[in-house]
């Protein structure tokens, strides 16, 4: 079935399943870089190096991004409600489509 035919509760209830799912997923993604790292870190400091730091930083890239992605560019997200709203306002001032 097609978003777009539900009732307006419906929709909203399915975007805050979604958005609960994502923020849901990124605890989970959290949880999982502090377990592994808190580990990584432990054999680093037992072997006398500093490797670590290699995962923590790629992988801690990696949370950021999904963070951003979960946070900020979530769909019913503030951002993402501005900038949508920013190019109904563009597109109504055009008249025409621009695609």
């Amino acid at each position: 079935m097609n978003t777009t035919t539900l009732p307006n509760a419906q929709r909203l209830d399915r975007l805050a399943h979604r958005r609960a799912r994502a923020k849901l997923g990124w605890f989970i993604h959290a949880a999982v870089y502090v377990a592994v790292n808190a580990g990584l870190v432990a054999l680093s400091l037992g072997s006398g190096r500093h490797w670590a730091v290699y995962p923590l930083l790629g992988w801690g890239l990696g949370l950021f991004f999904h963070g951003l992605a979960v946070w900020a560019f979530a769909p019913g997200g503030s951002l993402m409600g501005r900038m949508v709203e920013r190019e109904r306002a563009r597109l109504q001032a055009a008249g025409t489509d621009p695609w």
